[in-house]
């Protein structure tokens, strides 16, 4: 399928599928991957997709971004901002109009729709997991994904593909390019979970590194919910002295931020020398007044998201921010799904986080 390769990218997703195109055609000599398409929408709110070349047996690969709330439509006479729930169905009306005529269609959704909701408690819904069963209906062949928040999720679907693929390796890269003077050892670098949900994350990274791991322990108070879930009381930390070092504090997102300043506050108050806050998603819902101020009292010392999803212009211009490229990443995800070739050197980086650490502390 090397020579069939097609993109289409959702207005969501635009300008990072215009890059990953640029670094494909660069690699594999090509002129243009990218399909025009557009979802016009008609003032009652409704809308349908329209693809604009032929996508018969074709390799096709669909980017979109649902949590890009830039992007509005008109809906009479007045502008609605699209929500996740608006991005699915854009979606849908894209794998629509390919009319079962694509040879493969691979969906590359960086954040999971709906993937915080990962599993049934009480009677309620589990969209994540209808989604994927409705892409599956679709025709959907293959979903890429990055970080989801329960991985587990890909047991929906037993027989098709699901690339859940971690950024260890790109922030792994960032943090070593922009700072010279970290000293990878057990004596001075630690890192931390902020909820027991990043556990497997942490561990994955302080393994390699071949430090230790602390984690705070969320208590909530499960007698009433606010926004959708019972409220935090407090964050216990679990772990050992963390007097005069480093420390690196991962998760998957940043939503409005209260739990990784609260984490901020107590690492601080224990000692902490550097805090580092590497997550994948920075979403930052609430602005970034918190933020502004905690970096002011010096509770932390940068931030570092990726371009998975839509970045405010804000968040762009903060002296404490460091933005990670994944660009260059999803280009090979796609350069080898593609090709047939196997995934695991991209889903599974163990082995050049080591390298890249090996180099660090020799150089």
């Amino acid at each position: 399928m090397a020579d069939k390769l097609a993109l289409i990218a959702l207005e969501s997703f635009s300008s990072q599928a215009k890059r990953v195109n640029e670094i494909l055609c660069t690699w594999r000599g090509g002129d243009n991957y990218l399909i025009e398409a557009s979802c016009p929408r008609f003032s009652s709110g409704e809308a349908k997709c329209v693809i604009e070349q032929s996508v018969r047996d074709k390799d096709v690969y669909i980017f979109v971004d649902v949590c890009n709330n830039s992007l509005k439509y008109q809906m009479d006479g007045e502008y609605n901002r699209m929500s996740p729930d608006d991005h699915y169905q854009d979606l849908k009306r894209v794998i629509a109009a390919c009319d079962g005529k694509a040879a493969r269609i691979t969906v590359i959704m960086p954040f999971l729709y709906e993937g915080r909701q990962h599993r049934k408690i009480v009677r309620e819904s589990l969209d994540c997991a209808v989604m994927l069963k409705e892409l599956e209906f679709l025709g959907v062949n293959n979903l890429v994904t990055f970080d989801a928040h329960d991985p587990r999720m890909k047991n929906v679907l037993p027989l098709n593909g699901f690339e859940n693929i971690s950024p260890a390796l790109q922030f792994t890269q960032a943090l070593f390019a922009e700072y010279e003077d970290l000293k990878i050892d057990p004596e001075h670098l630690m890192f931390i979970a902020p909820d027991e949900g990043a556990t497997e994350r942490v561990v994955f990274m302080a393994s390699l590194f071949g430090v230790n791991i602390g984690m705070f322990y969320k208590r909530r108070d499960y007698s009433h919910i606010v926004n959708g879930q019972n409220p935090i009381v407090a964050h216990d930390f679990c772990g050992g002295n963390i007097e005069g070092l480093d420390v690196i504090v991962i998760d998957d997102m940043i939503a409005s931020g209260g739990s990784m300043i609260d984490v901020c506050k107590q690492l601080k108050e224990r000692g902490a020398r550097r805090i580092f806050l590497l997550s994948t998603f920075g979403l930052f819902l609430n602005g970034f007044e918190k933020f502004d101020k905690a970096y002011e009292e010096g509770l932390f010392t940068r931030v570092l998201t990726t371009n998975l999803v839509y970045q405010k212009p804000a968040l762009l211009e903060r002296e404490y921010y460091l933005n990670v490229n994944m660009n260059r990443y999803i280009a090979a995800i796609i350069d080898t799904l593609n090709k047939n070739t196997t995934m695991s050197v991209l889903s599974k980086p163990e082995e050049r986080i080591r390298k890249e650490i090996s180099k660090y502390t020799d150089s």
